[in-house]
This record gives structure tokens, sequence and C-alpha cells, in this order.
């Protein structure tokens, strides 16, 4: 039998792919002119390690025009630990069609900017969300301090709180109660009992019982700074927290949970101030009243009385300032109105020229020095104007004597030309003759029945 071809081999190695065999030299084809050949190219694959020798193994394998696209064109792994299956599902290398199946799942919009088939006018809308970044301590401290300088002229806390969710403070919410009080320290009672009510309303709906605790906390560990502008700071720090504690904003553990761990004096006097309100017979119930009933907070007839007392000491001595320092002790330039009023009805009342004249000179000293504003002042002239027909039932000369007043007062400059057309214009009663001394014309006396 005819010993095979070395041709012959390499074909049967081509074919046959799992032969391993040794480059075998391809025999040379005839050189013709003009036309330039290329050596074919080896395809080396490592073998197994073998435990004699630790070394791997480089086996070559024949290359054809057959063995050489087959191989190139296997989409099966080539790994060792594959399982072999195609590469990416099929859908893997240069100008295919995508994995089987993924047509399926296709829809008309296009999401890639760069694909020819993108069109800007067919996308769906883009909403564009405004992110507001949390507020540093510096940017904290200048937005929140003009929304509590603002609540202590409204005194509606509901507001505050809309304001306050406005703003994105972020964990640091904590320190609102710090920026309250330490507003509320310099400032009278009635703001402090404000600020009181407006932690009270915020706890719950804003701040939680955490950040309530962590915010006095840090009021506590700031103290001895606050005491250098203010020295009597611990005592109305203690009372803010007795009534924290009364308005449940604070556990009754707070001060306990201080108690043998504090070292700062000023800690101890402000702790020791709110063990006392606390302990004190009924104290729940009188720390609601703790800041006192000043300002706005005390009923309108108390008011009342206080400056018909005040307007009455002031007819007996005469002193323009002291009358202005206990109107201005009320804290009350809401309702100064009421003063000028009463200040007014005085003069009517008492009828006589004193009297008129010293309401006089109060009243032109108050407004001149704009402790009763001109919208008070106002207020308070129309409020008599309208009441005169129940006062004539008293006095019977008050149109008389309220022209008089008004006179004087547009002497000194107090009252307007405008509210003075305002006022009511009684004509006065006539006289018998010129040169009659003032005597009023006398009526005639009522004959009874029978006479």
């Amino acid at each position: 039998m005819e010993a095979p071809s070395s041709r012959q081999q390499q074909q049967d190695g081509g074919l046959n792919g799992n032969n391993v065999v040794e480059m075998a030299e391809s025999p040379i084809p005839p050189v013709k002119s003009d036309r330039v050949f290329k050596k074919a190219k080896n395809l080396v694959r490592m073998g197994s390690r073998t435990e004699e020798d630790g070394e791997a193994e480089m086996t070559t394998l024949p290359v054809t025009g057959f063995n050489l696209i087959s191989i190139k064109k296997n989409r099966k792994s080539r790994g060792k630990s594959g399982r072999g299956l195609p590469k990416k599902g099929g859908a893997g290398g240069k100008g295919v069609w995508g994995k089987p199946g993924s047509e399926l799942y296709e829809t008309s919009e296009c999401q890639d900017d760069h694909d020819p088939n993108y069109d800007s006018d067919n996308q769906g809308e883009f909403v564009v969300d405004k992110v507001v970044p949390i507020l540093s301590h510096e940017d904290l401290n200048q937005a929140v301090d003009p929304i509590l300088r603002e609540y202590l002229e409204h005194c509606d806390t509901s507001e505050v709180a809309a304001l306050l969710r406005d703003l994105n403070i972020g964990p640091n919410k904590y320190k609102i109660p710090l920026l309250a009080i330490s507003l509320g320290l310099d400032r009278h009672d009635p703001q402090r009992e404000f600020i009181s009510r407006l932690l009270s309303d915020l706890y719950g709906a804003y701040l939680t019982s955490d950040e309530m605790q962590r915010g006095f906390h840090y009021l506590l560990k700031n103290l001895k700074e606050l005491t250098l502008d203010m020295p009597s700071a611990p005592e109305v720090v203690g009372q803010f927290i007795a009534r924290a504690i009364a308005d449940d904003c604070l556990p009754p553990a707070f001060i306990n949970h201080y108690r043998g761990h504090a070292s700062n004096d000023h800690v101890i006097a402000a702790l020791d101030k709110s063990d006392v309100l606390l302990n004190m017979k009924q104290g729940m119930a009188h720390l609601d009243n703790i800041w006192g009933e000043g300002g706005g907070n005390r009923p309108v007839k108390s008011l009342t009385n206080q400056m018909v007392q005040l307007l009455k000491e002031y007819l007996n001595s005469g002193d323009i300032s002291e009358a202005t320092r206990c109107l201005q002790a009320l804290e009350v330039p809401h309702f100064h109105h009421e003063l000028v009023y009463h200040a007014a009805l005085i003069a009517i009342e008492d009828s006589g020229e004193r009297a008129t004249d010293m309401m006089v000179k109060l009243l032109r000293s108050l407004t001149s020095s704009i402790v009763v504003t001109l919208n008070q002042f106002e207020k308070g002239i129309r409020r008599l104007s309208d009441d005169m027909p129940d006062i004539c039932l008293d006095v019977p000369s008050a149109y008389s004597l309220l022209d008089r007043l008004a006179s004087k007062l547009q002497v000194e400059g107090v009252l307007t030309d405008d509210l003075m057309k305002e006022l009511p214009n009684k004509g006065r009663k006539r006289f018998v003759s010129e040169g009659d001394g003032g005597k009023l014309k006398e009526r005639p006396a009522l004959q009874s029945n029978g006479h």
C-alpha cells in the first residue's frame, strides 16, 4: 500500500479538528513573476501543564483555509471554564443584529442622542427638580433670625412653621430652639412668653423629641458664653427649661440626666432654677404664667383699668415723664388708642380748663415723641366721636366740650385739619343777649295739669 503524501496528511489533520500534530512543512509553490505570496500564520495553543516538567506544552495546529475560517467564525466560548455557549448570548461581535428575540422588546423611542434615529421631538418630558443644598451654620443663622424676629411682631406660629419647612435645614433642626431662646434672652417677658409658645407649637409638628432635647443640650453647653453678654442668662434659661417640661416638650428626666454630671457653675444654676420651679406647690399650674401676664397677654379690661389709673395719677401729679414711663411699661403699642380715648373722655367729663389743658399737654408729648403713633391717636379720637351720642346722656354739653378740646389740640399741631372736619359739629345754644355774662336762655317751666 502506497504511503500517503505529506499534503494528504495535512488535509486529514485539518479536517479532523481534534488531532494535534506538529507543524508540517507545506510544499513551496512555484514562484511566479509579479506575484507576492505571504507566509501562512500558525495557530498556537497552550497545552495543559504536566506534573513532570511543570511547564506548559506549546502545540501548534496546522493551518489550512478551511481550518482558519472555521476557528475565527466560531462564536462559542474558547475559555477553559466556559459552558460552550455563544459569547454575549449571540449578540457579541461587530455588525451583528443583536441577541435573538431582542427585537420584541424594542420601542420606537431612541434614548441615545448619538444614534441617527434619535428624535428629540418624540422624547418624553424631562422633569428638572430644583436641588436646594443643606444650609450651613452661618446660612442657617442668617435665614432663621429674621423669621424669629418677625414672629415677635405677628406672633403667628403656623407661619413660622411654614417658613421653616421651606428651608432645607436637614439634620440641623435642633438649632431652632437654641436660636429662639438665645434671641429671647435680651427681650422682655412678653416676648419670652411668645418664644415658649412657639417651641410648644413646633414640638411634634416640626421638631421631634430628640431634636428638642438636643437643642436644649447645646443651649446649656453654650451657656457660659451667653452669660458674658447677659449675666442673668442661667436664671432665664432655667425658666425656659421648666416651661418646656410643663408644656411636655422635654421629659422630666432631662434635669436628672445632668444631675451630678454638670461641672459648669452656670449650668448647675440653670438646672437648680428649673428644679425649684417644678417642685414648688402647684408648680405645673403656675408655670403657664411663668413670664407673667404682661403685654398683650393681659385681658383688655385689665389694660383699660391700668390706663385710666395712669391718667388719674397724672392729673394729680402732672408728671408727664412718669406717665410716659408707665405707658411704655405696659408694652401694648397696639392698644395706645385706648389711652387717647380715655384721656379725651376724662377731659370732657371733668369739663374744667385745667383737666383739658393737662390732657392736651400729655397727648402732645406722647405724639411728638412717637410713643403714641399718629394712627393710634386718630383711632382713639374717632372712637370718641362715634360714642358721643352715649356720652351726651351723662354730659349734656359733651359736644361743646369736645369742640374746645379739639380746637386746642389743633392749635398744638396734634389734631390734623382733616380729622377736625370729621368730628361732629353741633351748634351751641343761643344766649339771651350779648353781654349777659354767659347766661343761657332759661326754658319756660312746664305747667302741670290742674294749675
